[in-house]
């Protein structure tokens, strides 16, 4: 199996097949710590991180833009005294794509 955290974002159009429950389960083999959960009927990737502090939390929140800027795929990020939550999905497709899993392991990577 490909390792996630090495592999690009596809292009991504309305339209694209969401991650089948058996690309999901594979796909969460790689991952550390995160869940599907679902919001308002739409599935997402989601981890919580925890810092000793607002300033370190704050650095990986930077980081994770960092990330996201350069494969072009953006997360809700909620930063807080000494924790991250990253969330990430789909927009256009409503729900968990290949990319998204792909990110969460990068986002995986920058700890």
């Amino acid at each position: 199996m490909t390792d996630l955290s090495q592999t690009r974002c596809e292009a991504c159009h309305a339209g694209a097949r969401l991650a089948t429950a058996e690309e999901t389960a594979q796909f969460m083999r790689q991952l550390t710590g995160w869940q599907v959960v679902s919001v308002d009927g739409v599935n997402q990737l989601r981890r919580s991180f925890k810092f000793r502090n607002f300033k370190q939390a704050i650095a990986f929140t930077n980081e994770v833009g960092k990330i996201a800027e350069a494969e072009g795929h953006h997360p809700a990020i909620l930063t807080e005294w000494g924790r991250v939550t990253v969330s990430w999905w789909t927009h256009k497709i409503g729900g968990l794509h290949r990319n998204d899993f792909i990110m969460a392991a990068k986002t995986d990577r920058l700890l």
